[in-house]
C-alpha cells in the first residue's frame, strides 16, 4: 500500500499571489506547494483520495495518476472539496457514480454546493456523486479506515488512519482520546502552517513538536505547510523522525 502526496500547502498555495518572499520565488519544486490532499494506492491498485480542493487537475496531471475509486473528505472547506467536479473524466469512464465518503455536515454542504450532481435530470455532463455518511471504521476495497475525530478552530473534522498511517491536515486540537489511536504509528501525517505565531486554526511547529513526543512516531510527515515556514532545503532542526513533506511524496506502508 502506498500513500502519495498530492498536494502539501495552505488555503492560498505556494507561492502565494503577488508575494516576493524567498519561497514564493525559490525555483525548487519542493517549495511549490499546490493545496492539501494524499492518494492512497491500495495493494490491489485502488485509488483512495483525501481531499479535492481546487488543484486536483494539475495535481493528477503532474504526478501521471489517471483514476480515483473513491473520495474521503476531511472537511467542506474550498480548499478541501471544491475541485470534486474535475472528476469528469473518471466518472465519464467508469459510468458509475464517485463515492464520496464524509460526515454528515459535510455531505449536505456537497448537496448544496454541487446540486446539479444530485439532480434527478442531469445536465449532459454533470458528474454524479453517492454520498456515504461515515460514523465509525468504514471498510472499502479490502481496507478499514478509521476516523479521527478533530478541531479544526470550532469545528468538528475528520482525520484517517489506515493500519499503522494516520494523516490529518487543518487540526488545531486533538483530544486525548482520540490521540490513543495516533500513539506508535509508523507514519503519522500532521499540518503544520508556520513555524511561530499561535495560529487558532492549524497546527504550528511548537504543537508539532510537543505532539510527537507524546504519540511518539516513528516517522511524522509535515504538511499543509505556509510560506512562512520557510524554504524546504533550510536547517529546521527538526527530531530525525520530523520531515517536511512535498508535493509528490510517497511511501509504502
Amino acid at each position: 500500500m502506498k500513500l502519495k502526496f498530492l498536494g502539501t500547502g495552505t488555503s492560498q498555495g505556494v507561492p502565494v499571489i503577488g508575494c516576493q518572499c524567498k519561497v514564493c520565488t525559490s525555483q525548487n519544486p519542493k517549495d511549490q506547494r499546490l493545496r492539501t490532499s494524499a492518494l492512497i494506492t491500495t495493494n490491489e491498485g485502488y485509488k483512495i483520495l483525501f481531499d479535492c480542493g481546487p488543484d486536483f487537475r494539475l495535481q493528477m496531471l503532474r504526478q501521471n495518476e489517471k483514476n480515483i475509486d473513491a473520495i474521503f473528505l476531511t472537511h467542506e472547506h474550498n480548499d478541501h472539496v471544491i475541485g470534486l467536479d474535475d472528476v469528469r473524466p473518471i466518472l465519464f469512464r467508469s459510468h458509475k457514480a464517485m463515492p464520496i465518503y464524509c460526515n454528515k455536515r459535510v455531505g449536505k454542504e456537497i448537496k448544496n454546493r454541487f446540486p446539479y450532481a444530485f439532480a434527478n435530470e442531469k445536465y449532459p455532463g454533470a458528474p454524479s456523486f453517492d454520498i456515504h455518511e461515515i460514523d465509525g471504521p468504514t471498510s472499502i476495497f479490502d481496507t478499514e479506515i478509521i476516523p479521527i475525530d478533530i478541531l479544526h478552530y470550532h469545528l468538528p473534522i475528520l482525520g484517517f488512519k489506515i493500519k499503522n498511517t494516520a494523516y490529518i491536515t487543518d487540526a488545531s486540537f486533538i483530544s486525548d482520546e482520540e490521540k490513543l489511536k495516533l500513539k506508535n504509528l509508523d507514519y503519522l501525517i500532521l499540518n503544520c502552517i508556520r513555524k511561530t505565531d499561535p495560529h487558532p486554526a492549524h497546527f504550528i511547529l511548537e504543537d508539532i513538536l510537543k505532539l510527537n513526543k507524546e504519540l511518539q512516531p516513528k516517522m511524522l510527515f509535515l504538511t499543509h505547510l505556509s510560506h512562512h515556514f520557510g524554504l524546504h532545503e533550510d536547517k529546521h532542526q527538526l527530531p530525525e523522525n520530523v520531515q517536511l513533506a512535498y508535493d509528490g511524496l510517497e511511501f509504502e506502508f
